[in-house]
């Protein structure tokens, strides 16, 4: 019986975290919005999830509640500003549901929500390789059993609850420029079927949970969020763009 690593990821730092692990204790490696079961397959389940507004990605939230609740849950959260609380607002949340939880480690990558704003590729370098050091400490961490659960903090829980109502309507405020080539590419990496091509154009429905990947993806940069004409996007480096979203099996 191997390992489910689940990932959620628009910009790919879970998919390479949820590789690091894979790499070092194997298992098999699983797009959230594409995994229909609840677990029990595994040995043991290892959550890789971004940090959205303090607590967790739409996919995330949904998941958890229909894991086995036999089986063991590690969950690695990685965030790019702050986390303020989210890891003992996700505990409560698993505690609430009847989860098997083991641990929950905390993991500073690289931001991405960054759509109004630039982040300095100096920066993003430094929290890349720092972020290395913290991968292999939780990777030895997972082989040895060493779990943590957080202490009890305060959490952010209504601004997380207070925008997880609302992003569904963030696909309303992009903007696609005219330099579209109408390659489909962001239809087709959507976890949500939110896009769709109609009258030759590219059009947002109303279903987004903010993952970015259509915008920081984007071959040709065309998609703008409220017409902020910036030409910076981020994908994770160290790993092949067109793998996020994907399954890798042992």
């Amino acid at each position: 019986m191997s390992n489910g690593i689940l990932y959620f990821s628009g910009t790919g730092n879970s998919l390479y975290i949820a590789k690091c692990i894979k790499e070092e204790i194997g298992g098999d490696i699983l797009f959230i919005p594409n995994y229909k079961g609840n677990g029990s397959e595994f040995e043991k389940i290892i959550i890789v999830t971004p940090i959205y507004s303090f607590g967790m990605p739409k996919h995330v939230y949904e998941l958890l509640p229909r894991l086995d609740k036999m089986k063991p849950v590690i969950i690695v959260q990685n965030f790019g500003g702050m986390a303020c609380g989210a890891d003992y607002l996700m505990y409560e949340y698993c505690t609430k549901i009847g989860i098997n939880l083991q641990s929950i480690y905390l993991l500073q990558m690289p931001e991405n929500f960054t759509t109004t704003f630039t982040v300095p590729m100096p920066y993003i370098k430094s929290v890349l390789k720092n972020a290395e050091k913290r991968i292999n400490k939780i990777i030895t961490d997972i082989k040895n059993d060493s779990y943590v659960l957080p202490n009890k903090k305060k959490t952010k829980e209504g601004v997380f609850l207070k925008n997880f109502s609302n992003w569904h309507k963030i696909g309303q405020s992009f903007i696609v420029a005219d330099n579209c080539i109408k390659c489909e590419k962001c239809i087709s990496i959507c976890p949500v079927e939110n896009i769709r091509l109609k009258d030759d154009k590219i059009v947002f429905g109303t279903k987004c949970v903010a993952c970015l990947g259509c915008y920081h993806r984007c071959p040709e940069k065309a998609i703008l969020y409220k017409n902020h004409k910036k030409k910076d996007r981020y994908v994770n480096p160290n790993i092949n763009e067109n793998e996020i979203g994907k399954d890798f099996l042992d």
